[in-house]
């Protein structure tokens, strides 16, 4: 299972979470909250993450808003700044939007 769809927007860590043991060479088993019980406890270690403690790598699973198929919707709260880019014969708006879910550094074009 999927914590949530793969867009351009999503974490791409959730976490920290503690391992329990080492399985085999490359995989590891990690202890997951009741409410992740139905994700499989086993990963590669290419799918891990060193916690080195930056909070703003950190996004913490009771946060979210997770649903019941491991899915959150990403909600725009405010728009930051915007800029107009000028091509050769036409001119493009970009806004800088502030996510829900995410901290100000978060912040996307």
């Amino acid at each position: 299972m999927r914590f949530s769809r793969k867009v351009k927007l999503s974490p791409r860590y959730v976490g920290p979470y503690e391992i329990l043991q080492r399985v085999g060479e490359v995989a590891y088993e990690l202890a997951f909250p009741a409410e992740l019980a139905s994700v499989h406890p086993l990963f590669h270690v290419s799918m891990l993450k060193k916690c080195l403690g930056d909070p703003t790598s950190i996004l913490p699973f009771e946060r979210l808003g997770v649903d019941e198929n491991l899915s959150f919707e990403e909600v725009p709260v405010e728009i930051l700044d915007k800029q107009v880019k000028g091509l050769r014969n036409k001119e493009i708006s970009t806004v800088k939007v502030f996510w829900r879910n995410h901290l100000v550094q978060g912040a996307t074009w």
